[in-house]
């Protein structure tokens, strides 16, 4: 069997940033399975390679996690444009894997199934348009409609789509009913990030000598409302509290979470930048407690963030503040907790007693640490994801 992988932003471990579409392609060449990536980066011309045993081929597609919107759209665009032109080339795939977001990835697929024959498997991070509507991003009702029809046809003409939770599965069966929906969640890499005593060198590194660490580790987008960070960090500083925060990544909102920090005279709270995946586990190796944030808008709850299986799988203390089916894990598996977005105050309540309670911490956090073995594991998970294709 011979799969074409398309995903926009397909990263490796060298170059850091979220890899699920790296896990599933190694699955899927583990497997004997031929796979072929195509992709994008920021240079002017196409580049080709081989990468453990997955051939990768990148486009010349510029983004940045700073985009405004609409130049993100032009970039959604611009890669679907490409694809047009490039396809031709892997008519042999019998395949297609198609990830998504954006949405539009979807489109080249069609093409392709329409162009090639050859039909497609769709993969759903993260309701579009959905999640943009929900932002006030789409407000015009024509195109509003345009999208959640676009969404529909996506999904009626795919072999099969594949959801990465609950609710995005239950979404995705109300749109498309008697489409056949797999639930296959983001992975906790439990070989790569364990839990581990800090190390002194580290601590002196990042500036927590001594602290109780509290880090947020991703993009710093629009949706990821990290002012709440902020705001918690005011508020331990002003009890004194012997709590620190690390924010952890680029994005859009960096500059203004600087200037939050400066104008609010915070020394407990620190911006690292873009980290690469050696150096997050840097980082998790100093934090005590690690924070799933996004804005307080339904949809966002129905993710599944890289952040929060990366923290599992190195047993954290897991921190969110949306409700949904993360907040319910959490409780139900006792390795976290859920707090009120408007209240930053919240956080800093809730984290008092691991403050001063080192067994509660601990076992909080070997519950963590269960959970990812056995439940998201990337062994686990990997053999689910070929099953789809075993099965047709």
């Amino acid at each position: 069997m011979k799969v074409l992988l398309i995903h926009q932003f397909y990263n490796t471990p060298a170059s850091g940033g979220a890899i699920r579409s790296y896990y599933l392609a190694k699955a899927l060449v583990e497997k004997g399975i031929e796979v072929v990536v195509i992709t994008t980066h920021n240079q002017p011309s196409i580049e080709k390679k081989i990468d453990e045993g997955i051939a990768i081929h990148y486009l010349p597609v510029d983004y940045n996690n700073r985009f405004g919107f609409f130049k993100r759209i032009y970039s959604f665009w611009l890669f679907i444009w490409h694809i047009v032109k490039y396809a031709g080339q892997f008519r042999d795939a019998d395949v297609v894997y198609a990830i998504s977001t954006p949405l539009t990835t979807g489109l080249a697929a069609m093409w392709i199934k329409l162009r090639y024959k050859i039909p497609y498997y769709f993969e759903v991070g993260d309701l579009w348009p959905e999640a943009p509507v929900q932002m006030g991003f789409i407000k015009n009702p024509v195109l509003k409609a345009i999208l959640y029809r676009l969404e529909k046809f996506i999904y009626k003409k795919s072999i099969a789509v594949i959801a990465l939770s609950q609710p995005i599965q239950e979404a995705i069966e109300k749109t498309a009913p008697g489409k056949t929906v797999y639930q296959i969640p983001n992975m906790a890499d439990t070989d790569f990030y364990k839990p581990e005593a800090k190390r002194p060198e580290l601590e002196q590194r990042f500036g927590v000598q001594g602290k109780f660490v509290v880090s947020y580790i991703g993009t710093l987008g629009l949706a990821n409302g990290l002012e709440y960070m902020v705001y918690c960090a005011q508020h331990a500083q002003a009890e004194n509290l012997n709590i620190h925060f690390l924010i952890c990544g680029d994005g859009k909102m960096l500059n203004e979470l600087y200037g939050m920090i400066m104008d609010k005279k915070l020394t407990n709270i620190s911006l690292t930048g873009f980290l690469n995946r050696e150096e997050v586990r840097e980082v998790l190796n100093v934090t005590d407690a690690s924070v799933v944030s996004y804005r307080n808008l339904p949809v966002l709850e129905t993710g599944s963030p890289n952040k929060y299986f990366d923290g599992l799988a190195a047993g954290k203390l897991m921190v969110v503040n949306v409700g949904g089916w993360m907040k319910r894990e959490l409780s139900q598996h006792a390795c976290g907790i859920a707090t009120d977005p408007e209240n930053p105050a919240d956080l800093i309540d809730q984290l008092r007693p691991f403050l001063t309670d080192s067994a509660r911490l601990k076992n909080y956090q070997q519950n963590a640490r269960r959970l990812a073995e056995t439940i998201y594991s990337r062994k686990i998970l990997a053999d689910r994801f070929i099953e789809i294709f075993k099965r047709g």
